[in-house]
């Protein structure tokens, strides 16, 4: 290579490189007619295709959604008289667009690693003024009390839990020994609730009645429960702090802005499904 074919393969280089750096969303892609087709168009129609397209070459992409707009353009061009119905989806799609916009600031102003921590204090803060426990137990259910009080008898004088359940029970969890896990406040019926929260580790239960029929419990294990690490919970916070940031901003601008609502009555409903009324 002579020095003169390797300078102006840097110059093509440096110039390819600055064309490159120097397109923004108004770049010219493609002209039809007297229109224009920019960069920023074509990205808002990539952004809009569905994931399956993720699976073709970027060229391939490119190629084909300059050909779409190209070819909608020239539709588009050969429409003389604009219809309602176009005009009233482009009123709607701009509301939405504009709508969206504004969530995205709110959202964006609200929703900081600051506002995350301190919901997320007050989360621990209420772990620790209410301190609840879970409940480690075993249950066998039969249809009698009769048949419970045996169970119990047998349990609490030392017989292994597990295989009573397995031999006796009538419930799902029979097979298994009878294991419920690990349950909180509020898991089970409130008869069968009242029951474990007033035993101790290791005690069994005198037969329990609830809708199911007559349980014998024996409580394994308890807990304290513990408030959750920041990491497991921080997309919740992070939606309901979005939330009410909108719904906050919604109520406000409601307050400031009068609105007239239709009459109950004045529409049926079912006008909506009348596209007839679309058409001039």
């Amino acid at each position: 290579m002579t020095r003169l074919s390797a300078l102006m393969g840097a110059a093509a280089i440096a110039m390819t490189a600055q064309t490159a750096s120097a397109q923004d969303a108004s770049t010219v892609v493609a002209t039809v007619g007297d229109t224009d087709i920019t960069l920023g168009e074509m990205i808002i129609a990539r952004a809009s295709l569905p994931e399956q397209y993720d699976q073709f070459p970027p060229d391939v992409l490119f190629q084909g959604i300059v050909d779409q707009l190209v070819q909608q353009q020239l539709l588009s061009e050969q429409l003389e008289d604009v219809p309602f119905r176009v005009d009233m989806a482009l009123t709607n799609e701009e509301r939405s667009l504009k709508a969206g916009e504004v969530i995205t600031q709110i959202s964006e102003n609200a929703v900081t690693d600051e506002a995350v921590q301190a919901r997320y204090d007050e989360i621990v803060a209420e772990f620790e003024a209410n301190p609840t426990t879970e409940y480690n137990a075993s249950h066998l259910l039969v249809e009698t009390e009769e048949e419970a009080q045996a169970a119990a008898e047998r349990a609490q004088s030392g017989e292994d839990f597990a295989a009573l359940a397995q031999e006796l029970s009538t419930g799902p969890s029979g097979p298994t020994g009878g294991e419920l896990g690990w349950f909180g406040p509020g898991a089970m019926v409130a008869e069968f609730e009242e029951a474990v929260t007033g035993m101790d580790v290791g005690a069994v239960s005198d037969p329990v009645q609830t809708q199911f029929g007559w349980h014998v419990i024996k409580l394994n294990e308890t807990r304290p429960v513990e408030a959750p690490a920041l990491d497991a919970v921080r997309d919740e916070i992070r939606g309901e702090i979005q939330q009410e940031a909108i719904t906050s901003r919604i109520d406000e601008l409601r307050a400031a802005t009068e609105i007239t609502l239709p009459e109950e009555g004045a529409f049926d409903p079912q006008v909506l499904n009348n596209l007839e009324l679309l058409e001039p």
